[in-house]
């Protein structure tokens, strides 16, 4: 059993963050500034101090960061820091006794009163001369044995004396070399450090075989990338496709997922394998493994990552199936088990048997992954995850990043809350979110307070409207206006967002009434659209889109997610949130309701903005264009169709504005 360490002289209590208790590294990305917390106390009334050491991958310590007590009395310290390398760090807390701002509270009591002045002024000498021997020279040295030979001379009137031991300039030099005694030091703690990609990101995904001709409906790469220019207009930065690989015949699903399907059904793509080929193979109707990388390529050019579907499943086609029959369960009458989400079943696929073959399904999957990286897939959005051994995942994701810590993987786990806050911890990038299904103020609020409080140490969440998969009631009856508010939500809550192709047509029609599932959904069938027609005829909300995303792109506050804090307002169908980052402030309100104009006066928590309580500045509607005033209550009109929020840029005061009122929108 592992000794439990002594306490330290100076005791450095519950660090965060801390991701199970150090076991596993907390996160963050390069550039990400986060804070570093910690208890920190002693005995008596002696004065304590803390700073934060990060250690980088290569093992060079930083610089140590100040902390300052959060709030008087509570013994709680923090501090900022902002790792610049990706990599693994650590970062620890360093606590002391401070001896000097004990000696200056005391003399600045006693001096003035007379009590024991000679002898406390000898001391700061002592005091002074010791800390000066821990400054280097030509950094203040000489200045603070000044005070200390001041304080000692005995000639100067007291009150010269204790000047000379809190000047500015000696306290500026003490504060970057202070006196450590007693001095502990905490555990280090483990960071992992990735690229921003990991955290801040918009994301689009789209089926390659709808973007045909009308001669040729089914899409190819080739096709497909006639696309790219549109998507990277509207300025996303990441593109996903479903599974690209052979699809199955058998028990093959038709039109609205009916079991009958006809000759020309094109099956669900993550129905995967056929004898064309398994997981490292491109569909035959797409294009070759060639076309794929150019199409990589095309993509890259206009400033697009891939993202690739990763699921681990079969249909009875595939190439596993008669290869490593062991991989997958048996039923009584030696027929392998297709999956099951009762009621749901899907036939035209099967589930993988993980313990049978865990070394041989490991280093199959590696090899896959290593396959598509190679074609310039650096991320994978994994389908399912969370009905896989957790452990698995683990493993893969540590091999395949110990070589290539730029891949990125995003767990498609709409699942128990335990199974996806263990998903991010054991090495998922990011995470879908329970989003889609939050659509009122409490809801949103307190989920959203989540995700971005201690959560975000570790799971970074990627906000998505609408999938393939998932229809939400919200936008099936709120239409446009609900479509334009979910936007809204998605971009500025959270750094990374995305929608499924089509969200920025208001597509809504349910398979039936109480349903999720799209009616003649994409996963069954080819989807053209006329993307020209729509633009033209006004349907579209990609102009939207296209702001929501310049607007993400051009205020670093919107590219966090510990920022974020939510304001009071009087009316539950009207939120209001914001973020900032250093001089930068993005505060959003938006109304939720769809159907209805909503009025609400919005109390604003004025530190948050970084402004004081009585201040009026003006705030820019970066949707609109309009310049207002606010200050901390502010009545707001939202209508659906016109205005479904405000994004507004807060801006620094001036001297004159400082004196003026709050104002309406």
């Amino acid at each position: 059993m592992k000794a439990t360490r002594a306490i330290g002289r100076i005791p450095v209590r519950d660090v965060r963050p801390a991701v199970e208790c150090g076991r596993r590294p907390a996160k963050a990305v390069v550039g990400e500034t986060f804070e570093v917390t910690a208890t920190v106390f002693r005995e008596g009334h002696d004065a304590v101090a803390a700073n934060v050491v990060l250690r980088g991958p290569r093992g060079r310590r930083g610089p140590f960061t100040p902390m300052r007590e959060l709030a008087p009395g509570t013994d709680r310290w923090g501090a900022e820091v902002t790792p610049d390398a990706v990599g693994r760090w650590t970062y620890r807390v360093e606590a002391w006794g401070d001896p000097v701002a004990t000696w200056r509270r005391h003399a600045r009591i006693k001096i003035p009163a007379g009590i024991d002045t000679g002898l406390v002024l000898e001391e700061g000498g002592d005091l002074f001369e010791r800390a000066a021997a821990g400054v280097p020279k030509g950094e203040g040295r000489s200045l603070v044995l000044a005070a200390a030979k001041a304080l000692r001379d005995d000639s100067l009137p007291p009150a010269s004396r204790l000047a000379a031991g809190l000047t500015p300039q000696v306290e500026a030099v003490l504060a970057r070399h202070p006196l450590r005694d007693p001095l502990t030091t905490g555990d280090p703690m483990p960071l992992l450090v990735e690229r921003e990609r990991a955290l801040y990101g918009s994301w689009y995904e789209f089926f390659p075989r709808s973007e045909g001709t009308p001669t040729h409906p089914h899409g190819t790469f080739r096709t497909a990338a006639r696309r790219l220019p549109a998507i990277a207009a509207m300025g996303f930065d990441v593109l996903y496709l479903p599974p690209i690989h052979p699809i199955g015949t058998t028990h093959r699903k038709g039109k609205n997922n009916t079991l009958t399907p006809t000759p020309d059904d094109v099956g669900v793509p993550w129905a995967i394998g056929s004898p064309e080929g398994g997981h490292d193979t491109v569909h035959p109707q797409l294009g070759t493994l060639q076309d794929f990388t150019w199409f990589v390529t095309q993509a890259a050019r206009h400033g697009l990552e891939i993202a690739l579907d990763f699921a681990l499943q079969c249909s009875p086609d595939h190439p596993w199936v008669h290869k490593h029959p062991d991989w997958f369960n048996h039923r009584p009458d030696h027929t392998i088990a297709h999956a099951e989400n009762p009621p749901k079943k899907y036939q035209d696929i099967y589930p993988i048997a993980f313990d049978t073959d865990p070394q041989g399904l490991h280093a199959e999957t590696c090899r896959i992954l290593r396959h598509w990286m190679r074609t310039g897939v650096r991320i994978f959005r994994v389908d399912n995850p969370h009905t896989k051994p957790v452990a698995f995942w683990e493993r893969v994701i540590a091999d395949i990043n110990r070589t290539d810590p730029d891949v990125i993987f995003l767990a498609e786990a709409f699942t128990r809350p335990a199974m996806m806050h263990t998903l991010a911890a054991i090495g998922f990038q990011q995470s879908y979110t329970y989003f889609t299904w939050r659509t009122t103020k409490r809801e949103l609020t307190e989920y959203l307070t989540e995700l971005s409080g201690q959560a975000a140490c570790y799971m970074r969440p990627n906000l998505f409207p609408n999938t393939p998969d998932i229809l939400h009631a919200y936008l099936q009856h709120g239409g446009r206006p609900a479509f334009e508010v979910r936007a809204v939500l998605a971009a500025t809550l959270s750094p990374a967002w995305g929608i499924y192709s089509g969200y920025e047509l208001c597509e809504n029609t349910p398979l039936r009434e109480g349903c999720e599932e799209y009616l003649d959904s994409e996963k069954y069938q080819l989807t053209p659209r006329d993307w020209e027609a729509a633009e033209r005829e006004g349907r579209s909300i990609a102009p939207l889109i296209t702001r929501l995303n310049t607007i993400r792109r051009e205020h670093p506050a919107l590219r966090a997610l510990r920022n974020l804090r939510f304001h009071h307002t009087d009316n539950n169908s009207v939120i209001a949130y914001s973020k900032r980052s250093g001089a930068d402030a993005v505060l959003v309100v938006a109304n939720l309701d769809p159907h209805h104009t909503q009025e609400a006066t919005v109390t604003l928590d004025m530190p948050q903005l970084g402004l004081d309580r009585h201040e009026s500045v003006p705030v820019h509607d970066e949707l609109t264009g309009e310049t207002y005033h606010w200050g901390r209550t502010n009545y707001v009109r939202l209508e659906p169709g016109r205005a479904p929020a405000h994004v507004l840029h807060v801006q620094r005061p001036s001297a004159a504005q400082r004196t003026g009122g709050p104002g309406a929108s």
